[in-house]
């Protein structure tokens, strides 16, 4: 497959007879250093009076920081920390939204969610839950949720995932690792501040930031594709390449990831990702594999799918030192390994649109199970 092959424009995520999908798209976005110190002017318009808070839902790493000290907090509004040591989870959102209403008479004003891609990922989660009835779990899918969510913003501390301008939130669920896809789900409100991705490991950049650029590599090489999806996926391509062949640690390359993180996430709003995150979906949810980390363990050994992807992302890997963890699967079950493909192979619309309709002619659970077995 090309990254750069001829596009049929024709071609479009959830293509039918009725026409073309009319996605929603964050409606306000704030760039640059520093802008995080206007959130309380930004949050103000929206607070509907003072027994109605705003919730902050923040990773835990900034308990006790700079950074939780400037959260504008005012009246009966609640920061709640977070840890982000796992992946988010139906169970950890439907605590949360009972912990709020115990917590609250009033419906809030607003969620905040402040951290990456799990705190953001919480936020949407937790605004959606708050207006609709039920678990969480009971909305994975596609375009299951029926009433609008309360305002809600995103704050990303670290840039890769496009949690933050995507219309998904991805949650292990008691019997998959699905997203709450649905046109509620996306931010009202987005802060980009660069200076507050500063202190990320190495590890964790480059494991993020991978996430986006597999996201590029998986939509520019899809069935889905479509002039907007390319638009925005070349550039965060054009991004990625200037930051992880270069200097990881210098001040400009922070700007220019929070740049790709948003473009990738944009390529996908009108596309699709593809087979590394199908099959990350099964290391996350049979052994709670990292999101980001578990796209690089698979990807690296897709080149039959993605062969000049693989091949830049090797290049980016030993430009950055990076050693990827090894012998993962190393100690599994047959059962375990059937648990992976079934949830691998139940992320439908990611396979379509790396193959095309006839994917199941081409995916069997042994030639996964082989790829697994590697990792």
């Amino acid at each position: 497959m090309d990254i750069n092959k001829d596009i049929d424009t024709k071609k479009v995520i959830g293509s039918k007879a009725e026409g073309y999908r009319n996605f929603p798209m964050v409606p306000r976005v704030v760039f640059g250093k520093d802008s995080f110190n206007q959130l309380g002017d930004i949050l103000l318009p929206k607070r509907k009076h003072s027994d109605a808070p705003f919730i902050f839902l923040v990773d835990e790493v900034f308990e006790g920081t700079d950074v939780a000290a400037r959260i504008p907090v005012i009246f009966n509004d609640q920061i709640i920390f977070v840890s982000a040591e796992e992946e988010p989870k139906t169970t950890q959102v439907d605590a949360l939204v009972q912990r709020i209403e115990n917590d609250h008479s009033e419906l809030p004003s607003g969620i905040v969610g402040i951290g990456g891609g799990t705190l953001l990922d919480l936020a949407k989660a937790v605004s959606i839950m708050l207006t609709n009835n039920g678990g969480s779990a009971a909305y994975q899918g596609w375009d299951l949720v029926q009433k609008p969510s309360i305002y809600h913003v995103g704050i990303p501390t670290i840039s890769g995932t496009g949690a933050e301008v995507s219309r998904t939130t991805v949650l292990m669920g008691p019997d998959k690792k699905l997203g709450i896809n649905s046109d509620y789900t996306t931010f009202d409100q987005v802060v980009l501040d660069p200076n507050l991705t500063q202190g990320v490991s190495k590890e964790q950049w480059f494991y993020t930031g991978m996430d986006c650029f597999i996201h590029c590599i998986e939509s520019l090489n899809g069935t889905y594709l479509n002039a907007f999806s390319q638009s925005y996926g070349e550039k965060a391509l054009d991004l990625c390449k200037e930051v992880y062949l270069g200097d990881l640690t210098s001040e400009e390359s922070r700007d220019k990831l929070m740049m790709a993180s948003w473009h990738g996430g944009m390529s996908i709003a009108y596309s699709q990702v593809g087979v590394a995150h199908a099959m990350s979906y099964g290391l996350g949810y049979l052994l709670g594999v990292k999101h980001g980390i578990g796209n690089c363990l698979v990807f690296q050994h897709l080149e039959e799918f993605y062969p000049k992807g693989v091949q830049l992302f090797n290049q980016m890997k030993e430009k950055q030192g990076i050693i990827l963890p090894k012998s993962i699967c190393a100690e599994l079950s047959d059962a375990d390994y059937d648990t992976m493909i079934e949830v691998a192979m139940g992320m439908e619309p990611l396979w379509e649109n790396a193959l095309g309709k006839s994917w199941r002619s081409m995916i069997t659970p042994e030639k996964l199970k082989a790829i697994y077995q590697k990792i």
